[in-house]
């Protein structure tokens, strides 16, 4: 478990590097097929008069796995989810408790509203295609003149993108709204088809770290210094 977690922290430390780096946002070339997504971004979420600010590392295996790490403007670990095809967990590792939930539940925790991962990797791709168990269904998506993604409504949530990356299809940044919050997610930096390390993934955590309910989480979190 040791081992695992110090591959895993060596590799978002790595992405941290990478964002202090004054160099452009995309870490690699586009490939022609995109198998996975690693990045660096930041997080505003404002409800009512109230605003938070974070920064997350984020790995993403096209179609199923999704791994974000979620920490302070002062690069304190808050929380990680970790999702594959069979199960979704929210962790706080500095505890070590999970709460295990459905993925868009999880979700829904971290940016306000629901989403699947496989809608999650659409906005962050800037990619709408149906298949590999990404569902459309609901979706009204506004297309520019080079098919790019503009913006994307379902139902009382809405997305628009304020920039693109490098002249690709990447959101760099992006805003949403919804009737609970609205908030502006930036990108930071982006790498793609990197080597895979599987315990980054790895659900062995479950052996040593305590189930709670999210009630139990959620007043950890909003009580943590």
């Amino acid at each position: 478990m040791k081992r695992q977690s110090g591959i895993l922290i060596g590799g978002l430390l790595i992405l941290l590097l990478w964002g202090c780096r004054p160099s452009s946002v995309l870490l690699s070339p586009l490939p022609s097929k995109l198998e996975s997504i690693e990045g660096y971004a930041s997080l505003r979420l404002s409800q009512g008069d109230e605003s938070t600010r974070s920064k997350f590392t984020f790995v993403l295996r096209i179609p199923s796995h999704g791994l974000i790490e979620v920490s302070d403007f002062l690069g304190r670990s808050i929380y990680r989810i970790v999702i594959d095809p069979n199960a979704a967990y929210l962790v706080v590792p500095s505890k070590k408790i999970y709460w295990k939930g459905e993925e868009a539940e999880i979700i829904n925790k971290f940016l306000g509203f629901r989403l699947t991962l496989a809608e999650m990797i659409s906005v962050i791709s800037g990619e709408w295609t149906a298949g590999d168990g990404n569902d459309l269904a609901g979706w009204q998506l506004e297309r520019d003149s080079e098919g790019r993604i503009l913006a994307g409504r379902r139902q009382e949530l809405v997305f628009s993108v304020e920039e693109f990356v490098e002249e690709t299809r990447f959101p760099r940044s992006l805003t949403f709204t919804h009737p609970l919050n609205t908030g502006r997610l930036k990108i930071l930096k982006m790498d793609f088809n990197r080597p895979a390390h599987l315990p980054v993934f790895s659900m062995s955590f479950l052996e040593t770290y305590q189930e709670k309910t999210w009630a139990e989480i959620q007043a950890l979190l909003n009580n943590a210094d």
